[in-house]
């Protein structure tokens, strides 16, 4: 029996710091672009005015995420309405506040909640979201730190499991975590998601990198 082909996943480069670099991961190849609000520790942070100055120089069929931190609806409806992105990714647990009062209030706009991925609980976390939002997340991050861990850490996690809670799961799963060209293939293989998100994977020095970029889309369509 042939085996069945690999996903060709949807790519989204995420610390976006301007219009510039916008623009490059969009000629590259990418359909989403993550602008990173305060967050207690990693890279990518900006200010809200310069996420919606990057929103808004977007084309139509490029999504903007905003990551947020907060875990208050309330605040959460707010940021988005400051930055006016085409998709909220939620990178902590909501503790305040319902999946059903972003949706009425945010109507049009995508909800994407990241799964921190430390063990096998991570699988009954993301069927829990089912019907609450529109894709997960995984990450490698750890938001039960002193220091919350939120994303850009740089590190992978256990595809493994990953690759299980894809297999369980009814919503689209995007993979993030310490993705690179020389990883992409295998993490394709493995998990099989919806989507890819790359950091650091795709930076020297803070900075996105045409070359890794390049490296990256080249990986992508040959794995």
């Amino acid at each position: 029996m042939r085996p069945l082909p690999l996903p060709f996943p949807r790519v989204k480069i995420c610390c976006i710091a301007s219009e510039e670099e916008a623009w490059m991961a969009i000629r590259a190849g990418a359909s989403a672009l993550g602008l990173v609000g305060p967050v207690p520790s990693g890279p990518g942070a900006i200010d809200e005015a310069q996420i919606a100055a990057i929103a808004a120089k977007v084309p139509p069929g490029v999504a903007t995420f905003l990551l947020t931190s907060h875990q208050d609806a309330g605040a959460i409806i707010e940021q988005q309405r400051r930055v006016r992105t085409s998709v909220v990714q939620i990178l902590d647990r909501l503790e305040s506040g319902t999946y059903e009062e972003l949706r009425a209030a945010m109507p049009g706009i995508g909800i994407v909640q990241a799964v921190h991925v430390m063990g096998e609980e991570a699988i009954d976390e993301a069927i829990g979201l089912e019907g609450k939002v529109d894709a997960v997340l995984l990450d490698s991050g750890n938001p039960n730190l002193p220091v919350k861990e939120l994303g850009g850490t740089g590190r992978t996690h256990d595809w493994q499991i990953s690759a299980r809670l894809c297999e369980r799961v009814r919503l689209p799963v995007y993979l993030a975590g310490g993705l690179k060209p020389e990883n992409l293939a295998a993490a394709i293989r493995t998990v099989r998601p919806f989507g890819v998100d790359l950091c650091n994977g795709v930076r020297t020095g803070g900075d996105l990198d045409a070359n890794k970029l390049d490296a990256f889309f080249a990986a992508l369509n040959t794995r």
